[in-house]
């Protein structure tokens, strides 16, 4: 009894122990997993904090295609700006070529070879251009001649005027030595011949551009037929007809009005020259050349101001030979709005005359002299444009086709 007794007591404390060792492992296992699922919370949350300290993975890129971008703004607006002059010389090219290209097609369809129908019409042209500038550089060379030499007397007579109005006692001698020895005259002269350079290089890049132009114009007309091909070879067949279309306006209407204003200044050339040379006015043919040309390419005021040159030489010969000068030029402008204009531009197209004067500033605006000589070309062949697309229908109202308003009667 006391053995079984000692065996079940050594039992009940292992039991205890074990209980004991078992909830001590419990209470150790349930502390470990609070603290592992502490650790991992805490671990989530600056494992979030960090992610969202960290760069987007987009943006270095964003930051390299923006830097990307603004580098090929820069070097393209640096290259347009270096080739902004050939640009313009291709641009004036183009239309001298859209001019050129009736008289080459009508040329060429007579059996002559393209490139020697390009090479007459520019020759003639040419030709016609330089006799225009040197009929006017002979009036002004010829009328500067007379200045200087006359130049002498006109003091003289200035001096005396002087002496007589005022009482005073000037010798031209000593004013003309004053003058020579002076420090303001020897500056001027100083500086003009430190200018020479820069008129001489001024003169070469006018000369260059004039070569440049021509030459891109002679290549435009020659190959017209071919560069139309090469641009119609990259467009589907519905685009090509399209551009075909749209050059075919561009020729037809460039031409014809440039043709049309050349026919209306030979015009008005001969008649102003019959008429100067009738009042004995001296330069007759540069005269007319001046007043044929400035009144048909500069719209508007080119009319008086072609006129003021001729009205200006007349009277140095008897005033009242300026004064029938200016009344022909009024007559004459009357006769040409009203019976010559419409018969020759019947059959090109006729700009408003405030729309070529606007056209003309706003091309000046924009680029200067090149922008006013291709102003009415360029407004000729919007119009050829908008007359060939545009549908315009006929309006029946009567207060538009009469011109004036019809008033509503009150009961």
């Amino acid at each position: 009894m006391g053995a079984s007794e000692d065996e079940d007591g050594r039992d009940e404390v292992r039991r205890d122990q074990r209980d004991r060792r078992d909830q001590r492992d419990g209470d150790a296992g349930g502390d470990g997993r609070d603290d592992s699922g502490t650790g991992a919370g805490t671990a989530d949350g600056d494992a979030g904090a960090a992610g969202d300290r960290r760069m987007p993975r987009w943006l270095p890129r964003a930051l390299v295609l923006a830097l990307l971008l603004v580098g090929c703004y820069q070097l393209l607006s640096w290259a347009f700006d270096r080739v902004l002059g050939l640009l313009l010389n291709i641009l004036i090219a183009f239309f001298v070529a859209l001019a050129m290209e009736p008289a080459v097609d009508g040329l060429a369809s007579r059996g002559m070879r393209r490139g020697l129908a390009t090479g007459v019409v520019f020759v003639v042209t040419l030709v016609a251009v330089g006799g225009f500038f040197a009929a006017l550089g002979s009036v002004f060379a010829d009328q500067i001649t007379k200045i200087i030499e006359n130049l002498p007397s006109y003091v003289t007579d200035l001096v005396s005027w002087v002496n007589r109005t005022f009482h005073t006692d000037l010798d031209v001698d000593s004013l003309q030595s004053d003058v020579i020895h002076s420090d303001w005259v020897r500056q001027y002269v100083q500086s003009g011949a430190q200018n020479v350079w820069g008129i001489s290089a001024t003169v070469l890049g006018g000369v260059f551009q004039l070569l440049t132009v021509c030459l891109f114009a002679f290549y435009f007309a020659a190959d017209g037929p071919r560069l139309r091909a090469a641009l119609c070879s990259v467009l589907p067949p519905a685009r090509q007809a399209e551009v075909l279309r749209a050059w075919e306006i561009a020729v037809t209407k460039t031409g014809g009005y440039l043709y049309s204003r050349v026919l209306m200044a030979l015009v008005s050339g001969v008649a102003h020259y019959v008429f100067l040379q009738l009042i004995g006015v001296p330069y007759a043919p540069a005269l007319a050349a001046w007043v044929g040309v400035v009144s048909q390419f500069v719209p508007t005021v080119g009319t008086y101001l072609a006129g003021a040159l001729p009205m200006l030489i007349a009277f140095t010969v008897d005033p009242w030979s300026a004064v029938w000068v200016l009344v022909f030029v009024i007559a004459y402008q009357q006769v040409e709005n009203y019976i010559l204009q419409p018969r020759i531009t019947a059959r090109t197209v006729d700009i408003h005359p405030a729309v070529a004067f606007g056209s003309v500033i706003a091309g000046t605006s924009l680029l200067g002299v090149i922008g006013a000589l291709i102003a009415i070309p360029a407004t000729a062949t919007l119009q050829g444009f908008l007359g060939a697309y545009v549908k315009r229908y006929d309006v029946a109202d009567e207060r538009v086709r009469r011109g004036t308003r019809v008033r509503r009667r009150t009961p």
